[in-house]
C-alpha cells in the first residue's frame, strides 16, 4: 500500500492515527505524513506560543519514530481555505505517490483548520480506493462522529505514545491531557472490539 496521512498541525496524525500508520510503516507499506500548515501561531497578544522551527524539528522526530516520510505544505496556523489551490496540493502528492490509502480529518471536526483540510483532503482524494477519517481531539460538534472502524494497535502503543510526546512544546504546553485522553480513548476503543487498544475511523470507502 502507498498511505498518506493528512493532518492540518503537526501532533494531529499522531494523536488522531499514530499507531495505525506505524502498523502500515511496519507491514512494509509506504507511508507519507503531509501536513497542511507549519503549526507554529501567537496568542491573541501576539505572544509566541510553538515556533515554526520547533514545530517542524518536533515532527521530523516523530515521523521518524513513525516511519514516515514528511511532507509539509507550510500554510499559517488558522488560516487554511478551502479552495482549488490547497485541492491541487494535495492531489499532486496522491497522484506523485500513487496514493491508494487516506487517512485525514473527519469533515464534521470543531476545529476550523480540521474541518477544511478534511474538506480539501476529501476532494482531493476522490479517486483514492481507500479514504477514512479520524478524530484528533475531544471537542464536542452538534453531530456525533459515527466512527465504524476500527485498527487494532496494541502492539504499537509504546511507539505512538514515543510520536506524540516527541511534539514537546505542545504537550508541555497542555500539560499532556492530549496524551492522557488519547490513552483513554484507544483503551475503550480496544474493549469494543475485544483487544487491548485500538485506533476508531470512520469509512468514506473502503476497497478489499
Amino acid at each position: 500500500m502507498n498511505v498518506l496521512g493528512v493532518g492540518a498541525h503537526f501532533d494531529d496524525l499522531e494523536l488522531g492515527c499514530g499507531g495505525t500508520l506505524i502498523n502500515h510503516a511496519r507491514a512494509g507499506d509506504r507511508v507519507t505524513m503531509l501536513v497542511i500548515t507549519h503549526s507554529g501561531y501567537v496568542d491573541p497578544d501576539g505572544n509566541v506560543i510553538r515556533k515554526r522551527e520547533t514545530a517542524l524539528a518536533e515532527g521530523l522526530k516523530a515521523a521518524g519514530i513513525i516511519g514516515a516520510d514528511l511532507i509539509c505544505l507550510e500554510y499559517p496556523t488558522l488560516e487554511i481555505s478551502f479552495d482549488e489551490a490547497l485541492t491541487k496540493r494535495i492531489q499532486q502528492i496522491i497522484d506523485g505517490r500513487q496514493i491508494d490509502t487516506i487517512y485525514s480529518h473527519w469533515e464534521g471536526d470543531l476545529h476550523r483548520d480540521h474541518k477544511l483540510t478534511a474538506q480539501s483532503t476529501l476532494m482531493a482524494g476522490r479517486h483514492a480506493p481507500r479514504f477514512l477519517m479520524y478524530r484528533s481531539n475531544y471537542y464536542v460538534t452538534g453531530q456525533p462522529f459515527g466512527g465504524n472502524f476500527y485498527v487494532n494497535i496494541s502492539d504499537v502503543i509504546e511507539e505512538k505514545r514515543e510520536a506524540i510526546r516527541a511534539h514537546a512544546s505542545e504537550m508541555e504546553r497542555v500539560n499532556y491531557s492530549w496524551l492522557d485522553f488519547v490513552e483513554r480513548q484507544d483503551a475503550n476503543h480496544g474493549l469494543i472490539i475485544g483487544v487491548r487498544y485500538a485506533e476508531q475511523f470512520k469509512v468514506v470507502r473502503y476497497l478489499l
